[in-house]
């Protein structure tokens, strides 16, 4: 700096500081840093030293954003998962029934008459602790809330041919009192025998007529629209209905049965959702089990414990418990009926959808709370966390930058910047359904505990 030049400082930390200088007529700039997350040094510097690192988070964020998946199909679990009458998969890291909260239960105990292995609720709650419970994404499904999934539920087929991977996801049953949110009276167990018997073949035939659909082609558009992928799909499902409309009316069905297809998408606007997971699951996928990678590619929750995987530890979880979203309630309900935060929907914030995108959906904020200004500055705070940025995805509103890609465990460690989620909130009781809506993020342990064990892996790797 010149003698004659006004002196300028560099601030870091709080504002009184800065607003002291500004004061005193000095130019100040304020720089965002934050120290990391305690206790992690050695290990940032252990994975910083592996030369892999970056050759594998290249790769990661290559397969995840370079993925496009379609839906190819629609069958059951039993054919498509493999699961036997008396197996069930659950959203989120592995819980036993003693573990399970309110909506996992309900769900259960929902699924459990469903499948006429119990005739009452009793009767269910009775059985429900001796039977087969495993995690969706073990399966290479992905189950929205509870994400419980039962042998004679119909799933989406999603394929990439890129990378050859496959996921699926059940069919979305709406909102307010469905399984997923753990409600299971008997207009719950009605719609889901109305989406088997009637929704999924007329589907399935309009699929055979019409080809696979291209799901990564309806997102992007959807985000031009004002979706964002998790909790605004209204874009998107219209989207969809506009993709197979001709060819569904055209099958050979009982017009009735076409009506009542149609109607039932068009009237729900989150239907894509179950989609979106499961073309998120099938990208994420592809970019998994890359050594030295510290890519996220699972982010999932039980209602007990949040979960993450990444590409480079394989299939194993970290977890932490899960916390409750802070949103809007429907009428009636409030903080307390709320259940801590379910489903395997965050896979949409894993790929740079949901809160990663809230920008590209400024009235989000209507459904989940907060500010415009709120969704902007979310979707900015993310890119600091993130390996990429989608080349599809993008978001008007920041000059058609694409979405922010690819969680970065170290990234998320250095800078104590956690993931945003949006979520819809259950109840906490079983039975009780959906209460309202809102944002959440994930405890910071679990990605301690991630980038804990990749150093350990990179440390074994260089003692050999």
């Amino acid at each position: 700096m010149l003698l004659d030049e006004a002196p300028a400082v560099a601030t870091v930390g709080l504002d009184l500081f800065a607003e002291a200088l500004r004061e005193q007529a000095v130019a100040v700039t304020p720089v965002l840093w934050r120290p990391p997350l305690a206790g992690t040094e050695d290990a940032l510097a252990a994975i910083a030293a592996d030369p892999q690192v970056a050759d594998a988070n290249a790769e990661a964020s290559r397969r995840l954003t370079m993925s496009r998946p379609k839906l190819v199909g629609i069958a059951t679990a039993a054919d498509a998962l493999g699961l036997g009458r008396g197996e069930f998969l659950h959203a989120g890291p592995p819980i036993s029934w003693a573990d399970a909260s309110g909506p996992v239960r309900g769900a259960l105990i929902g699924a459990l008459i469903y499948e006429g292995l119990a005739a009452t609720f009793e009767e269910a709650e009775r059985l429900a602790p001796s039977v087969s419970l495993a995690p969706c994404h073990g399966r290479g499904a992905v189950g929205p809330m509870a994400g419980v999934v039962s042998a004679s539920m119909p799933v989406f087929v999603v394929h990439d041919d890129v990378f050859g991977t496959t996921a699926y996801s059940t069919l979305n049953e709406g909102l307010g009192k469905v399984l997923r949110f753990g409600a299971y009276g008997p207009e719950v167990i009605e719609r889901l025998r109305w989406l088997q018997a009637v929704l999924a073949p007329r589907l399935a035939d309009t699929l055979q007529r019409h080809g696979p659909v291209d799901l990564t082609s309806i997102l992007a558009q959807s985000l031009q629209m004002g979706d964002e992928g998790h909790n605004r799909n209204r874009a998107g499902t219209s989207l969809f209905i506009r993709e197979i409309v001709a060819d569904l009316v055209e099958i050979d069905a009982p017009s009735a049965e076409i009506a009542a297809s149609l109607r039932f998408i068009n009237g729900n606007d989150h239907f894509l959702l179950n989609l979106v997971m499961a073309a998120g699951k099938a990208a994420a996928d592809a970019a998994r089990d890359i050594a030295g990678s510290t890519m996220v590619v699972a982010m999932a929750r039980n209602g007990t414990d949040f979960g993450i995987q990444t590409s480079g530890t394989g299939d194993d979880w970290f977890t932490g418990p899960c916390g409750v979203p802070e949103g809007l309630y429907l009428s009636g309900f409030g903080p307390e009926d709320a259940n801590p935060d379910l489903g395997d929907s965050t896979i949409t914030e894993t790929v740079g959808l949901g809160g990663f995108a809230m920008a590209a959906a400024p009235a989000i904020v209507r459904f989940i709370g907060g500010t415009v200004a709120d969704a902007l500055e979310t979707t900015q705070r993310m890119y600091e966390i993130t390996l990429a940025e989608h080349p599809l995805y993008q978001v008007p509103a920041l000059s058609f930058r694409g979405t922010p890609a690819g969680i970065d465990v170290t990234l998320v460690v250095r800078t104590a910047v956690l993931p945003v989620v949006n979520t819809g909130i259950a109840g906490r009781e079983p039975g009780i359904g959906q209460v309202g809506a809102g944002i959440v993020s994930p405890p910071a342990s679990v990605f301690v505990d991630a980038v804990n064990a990749l150093a350990a892996r990179a440390g074994a790797l260089a003692s050999r």
